[in-house]
């Protein structure tokens, strides 16, 4: 089934000078292991090809069922130096959710949904 990444996960972004970071922390174990295999730095970088000039790379959190993201040379500078209206990479973590892939209906089925 086709969906967004949001059925799967929340995240939590911001600056890390002149890159942002991006956590995505899965609901579920399955969903994480999903999103292990499935959200690769090249698809982040794909996903973010129009404001991510630079690598992406990823680290993993499997205690917390995470994976955070880099995004290098993506906020213009950052902080005070940049012309972007999001020059701290707080909408980062929105434009992830919206990324969009296809995923196992078993794994939607078993979905614990905050909203």
């Amino acid at each position: 089934m086709k969906t967004t990444l949001a059925k799967l996960a929340y995240t939590r972004s911001g600056d890390k000078g002149d890159g942002s970071n991006v956590g995505v922390v899965a609901y579920t174990p399955a969903g994480y292991e999903f999103l292990r295999e499935f959200l690769t730095p090249a698809r982040v970088k794909a996903h973010f090809r129009d404001i991510c000039l630079g690598q992406v790379q990823r680290f993993e959190a499997p205690n917390l069922l995470a994976l955070n993201f880099i995004l290098h040379d993506s906020l213009g500078g950052g902080g005070s130096e940049s012309l972007k209206t999001d020059a701290q990479g707080k909408t980062h973590g929105l434009g992830m959710l919206l990324m969009e892939l296809e995923v196992p209906d078993q794994l939607l089925d078993t979905h614990v949904s905050l909203r």
